[in-house]
């Protein structure tokens, strides 16, 4: 059975950057699902720097909502796939006016599909529960259900990394 990771901490704490380190020894394919939107310029410019920092040996796919389906695409894939990230897709589908609810399902039936996948999979996502309540209810919606999603994808991985700062601290591992 293929690994899964998680590596979760604060934004800007190093985590796509750690993600790419773990698959240097790793042969075979190396796929990228990013969730990212290019909505404007500086986001844009963020997702180009992380283009070059993968460089031409990623096969990339660009999905912000449908990430069950990329999955069952990717099925019989072989070496490693990194998702990046799982906190972008919640935002979008919420941006989408999905509610929590289908948001958990759709959670569900993504760790569901990673059981078939042949490759190693990184997820990577955003600690966003350590700070203060949230003033307006779309934010406290927003922190609830990555909360949720954080929560079932780390019981279903083999291993959690939490980043500090750039320094990757191992919370789990089977």
């Amino acid at each position: 059975m293929p690994k899964k990771i998680l590596i979760t901490g604060g934004c800007r704490s190093g985590k796509s950057r750690h993600a790419l380190a773990l698959t240097r020894n790793i042969f075979g394919e190396k796929l990228f699902v990013a969730t990212a939107e290019a909505l404007d310029s500086e986001m844009s410019e963020r997702i180009s720097k992380h283009r070059q920092e993968r460089g031409s040996s990623w096969e990339t796919f660009e999905e912000p909502v449908a990430l069950t389906q990329t999955f069952n695409q990717l099925e019989g894939r072989s070496g490693i796939l990194i998702l990046d990230c799982l906190t972008l897709w919640i935002s979008n589908l919420l941006i989408k006016d999905y509610k929590q609810d289908y948001i958990l399902m759709e959670a569900n039936r993504l760790m569901a599909q990673s059981e078939r996948m042949q490759c190693q999979l990184v997820f990577v996502t955003n600690e966003v529960g350590a700070g203060i309540v949230p003033e307006s209810k779309l934010c406290r919606d927003f922190r609830d259900v990555v909360g949720a999603v954080n929560q079932l994808v780390a019981q279903q991985c083999d291993e959690v990394i939490y980043m500090v700062s750039g320094i990757p601290t191992t919370i789990k591992s089977s």
